[in-house]
Order: C-alpha cells, then sequence, then structure tokens
C-alpha cells in the first residue's frame, strides 16, 4: 500500500505536473487567439488549432536558444536522477532542432491530455458529491419520485455507491499525473539528451581531466616519492653509522634534495594555477619564478640533469655505472623531460627496494628512438620473493608505462639473470 499511495503524495509528482500543465496552458492561449473559443465544436477547434499549434512549435524550436530553455526547465521541474541526462545547451545543427521540435510537441499534447483530465475529472467529482441522486437515477430538476424513487431506501443506497467513486477517479487521476510525468521525463531523456557530438565532447573534456590528474600524480610521485627515498635513506645511514663526517655529509645531500623537492613542488603546484595568474604557469610572479640555483621553478628538469640526480644516488649508498649517449639537441622538450622522470622513477625503486646495490643506467639514442635501461642488483630476500614483489604492480611502474605509451613507445620490466631490468624505449618521431 505505502508503494501505491506514496507517489501520489511526492513533490515530484507535483513538479511534474505543474511542467504537464504548462502544455495544457500554450494550447489555451493559442485558442483563444485563434480560432477563438466561441462558435466552434470540438471538432472545429481541434481541426484549426492543430495546425497552429503544430507550426508555432516548429518555429521556436529553430531557435537555438529554445533547446537550452527547455533543458534548463525540464531539470528544473522533471526532477531526473542525473542531471547530466538532460542538456542545456543550444542547439547546433538540423537534427539537435528536429529533436527539440519533435519534443515541444509531444510535451503540448500529453500536456493538453493531463491537462484536461485535470480539470474535468475534479469538476465531475464535485457534480458527483454535489448531486449523487441524478448520477444514478437521471432524474429531471424537480423530478417526481415514488417509492423506490430519490427519497426511497433505494435512492440511498445508491447515492452511497455514487459517493464512493468519487475517491477512485481522484485516484486515478493521480496515478495518471505519476505515468504522464515519467513519461514526460523519458521524452526529455530522449530528446533532450545530449547529442552525440555533446556526448564526446564531454568524454574528452573528462578524459582531459583524467590525463591532468594522472599528470599531476605521476609529477608528485616522482619528485616527492624520490625526495623522501633519498632522505630517508641518508637519514637512517647517518644514525646507525655514528659517524660525525658522514652525518654532516648525509645533512648536505637531505637538504640539496629539499631543495628540488620543494623546485619539483612548485612546477606541480604551477598546474593547478590558472594560466592567467601571476604566480600560474602563465606569466611567472617575481616572488615565485625562480626556484633553488636561480632556475625557473616552472621549467621540468630534462636529461640534462642526470649527473645530478646520480650523485644523489651515489650519496645514498647506491654505486652508480651511467652511460648517456645522447647528442645536445637531439631530443624533443617533452622526450628529454619524460625520459628523466623514467630514470628517476628507476634510480628511485633501486634505492628502495635494494639499498646499497649498484645500479647501472644506460641512455641512448639508436635508430631513431631514446632507449633507456636502468638495473640493479637484487638481494637475495627480493630475489626470492620476486613473486610478490610491489614494485611488479606499484604506482611508479604503471606510471613509466603510461608515460611510455603516451610518447607512443613501451616499457617492461621484471627480473632477469638476477638484476631487476626496466627497460623503456621512444621512438623519437612520435613524441616530437
Amino acid at each position: 500500500m505505502p508503494r501505491i499511495l506514496a507517489p501520489l503524495f511526492s513533490a515530484t509528482t507535483y513538479a511534474r505536473w505543474l511542467h504537464l500543465v504548462i502544455g495544457l496552458v500554450f494550447v489555451g492561449v493559442v485558442l483563444m487567439v485563434y480560432p477563438g473559443i466561441e462558435g466552434w465544436s470540438r471538432g472545429e477547434l481541434l481541426a484549426r488549432a492543430v495546425p497552429v499549434d503544430a507550426a508555432l512549435l516548429g518555429l521556436a524550436a529553430l531557435v537555438p536558444a529554445m533547446r537550452r530553455a527547455e533543458g534548463v526547465q525540464a531539470r528544473l521541474l522533471l526532477v531526473p536522477d542525473r542531471e547530466q541526462d538532460i542538456a542545456v545547451e543550444p542547439s547546433c545543427g538540423w537534427a539537435d532542432r528536429r529533436r527539440t521540435a519533435a519534443w515541444l510537441v509531444g510535451r503540448v499534447v500529453l500536456g493538453w491530455l493531463v491537462g484536461g483530465a485535470s480539470v474535468l475529472v475534479p469538476a465531475a467529482v464535485l457534480d458527483l458529491v454535489a448531486r449523487p441522486e441524478q448520477a444514478v437515477f437521471g432524474l429531471r430538476p424537480g423530478g417526481e419520485g415514488g417509492e423506490d424513487g430519490a427519497g426511497g431506501p433505494s435512492g440511498t443506497v445508491g447515492s452511497g455507491w455514487v459517493l464512493l467513486l468519487a475517491p477512485v477517479l481522484l485516484f486515478a487521476l493521480g496515478w495518471l499525473v505519476v505515468w504522464a510525468g515519467r513519461l514526460q521525463l523519458a521524452m526529455a531523456v530522449r530528446l533532450l539528451g545530449p547529442s552525440p557530438a555533446e556526448r564526446l565532447a564531454a568524454a574528452e573534456l573528462r578524459a582531459e581531466r583524467l590525463l591532468e590528474r594522472n599528470l599531476l600524480a605521476r609529477e608528485l610521485h616522482d619528485s616527492i616519492g624520490h625526495a623522501l627515498t633519498v632522505t630517508v635513506l641518508q637519514a637512517g645511514a647517518a644514525r646507525e653509522l655514528g659517524d660525525p663526517a658522514f652525518a654532516a655529509k648525509a645533512l648536505e645531500v637531505i637538504e640539496e634534495t629539499g631543495r628540488r623537492a620543494m623546485d619539483d613542488l612548485e612546477r606541480t603546484l604551477a598546474l593547478l594555477r590558472d594560466p592567467g595568474d601571476p604566480g600560474g604557469s602563465g606569466s611567472p610572479g617575481p616572488d615565485s619564478g625562480h626556484g633553488h640555483g636561480g632556475e625557473d621553478a616552472r621549467e621540468r628538469p630534462g636529461i640534462d640533469r642526470l649527473p645530478a640526480l646520480f650523485e644523489t644516488a651515489r650519496a645514498a649508498g647506491s654505486p652508480v655505472e651511467a652511460l648517456v649517449d645522447v647528442p645536445s639537441g637531439a631530443l624533443p622538450g617533452v622526450l628529454s623531460r619524460e625520459g628523466y622522470r623514467i630514470v628517476q622513477e628507476g634510480v628511485t625503486n633501486a634505492l628502495k627496494y635494494a639499498p646499497g646495490e649498484p645500479i647501472s643506467v644506460r641512455v641512448a639514442v639508436r635508430d631513431g628512438s631514446l632507449e633507456l635501461r636502468c638495473a640493479n642488483a637484487l638481494r637475495p630476500q627480493s630475489a626470492r620473493s620476486h613473486g610478490s614483489s610491489p614494485r611488479r604492480g606499484g604506482k611508479g611502474l604503471r606510471g613509466i608505462r603510461e608515460r611510455a605509451v603516451l610518447l607512443g613507445g613501451e616499457a617492461t620490466a621484471g627480473a632477469a639473470a638476477g638484476e631487476w631490468v626496466l627497460t623503456v624505449r621512444v621512438p623519437l618521431r612520435l613524441a616530437a
């Protein structure tokens, strides 16, 4: 029973009913202007009013803003489960105009039917309540009744049954409004919903936002993660050794690493600012445009910054054997920056999972591609537990693969001959 009665007392039902009644108002206004409501039968009124209504609605649908107005009104009064199902953009082509015209015609027809019922049914109920005898016996005003007439016992019983018919009619009208409102919402989703072009634009916008979030996540993971790894290793080694000279050197490395991390954080935060913001990526501000060492804090590091990265790893206690065979100016800017991040992540993983083990790095341009290789010896416990190694599905390796794929290349990582090997190959042509 609650499921049957609840829709009849829902605010959504009455909001949709108001939306439906607006269609009746439109029909009434047109009828009063042409052809008028006096002197015509119902059939004649329909024959003259329907073409005029359809023509006016078709002309209104040609206005691009009409689709926006109808979408806003439908969102407010039809109360869809998801507002995105009903567009609020103006018409962009003839397909949108045709759909808007079909919506206007369907809305007016359905509104006229429900609006008419909303007027006629309450009037009939009032008439039943006021004169139940005439509804049962069809008596003439002032008619005569015998023993079985209106004044007799049979007339009383018949009047009671007629009074019970009134709530049934009201209940039927209520559910007519409920179903009509649901049908109106389905029509709005179908005819006012986003067009294929709008859906594609929305999907592209979501993809762009996802790429931006992934970019920020990768930048924070690579730069801040590397700095924290080096800091933890240096602090732990200084505490265990207890050598004042080593501790001083460790603090120096921690300080330098922290400065670079702050520069990386400033670059990442610049991606979040509006291009017109003086402190954003558009025009550097006087106080935030330069990082440590006078460099532009928004200029992401490239391949040329790898030697400093290797020195940081060596200071953390891991020997680094590096070969960088990249001619000056041979790499596009984006490939140089992404290449640095890939090598940084490889070195960070080596420091994190095999601290103190030798690291071998090879960076070279061969056959029109940039080739990156980072390898480190696996510790015995790491080799034995390789099957569950967190590096296989970690965020860092996933970020490396994403970078490689976006540049048109490929990345592989895994254990081979007692080493953990990361290899990346990216064509120069696609990355340009």
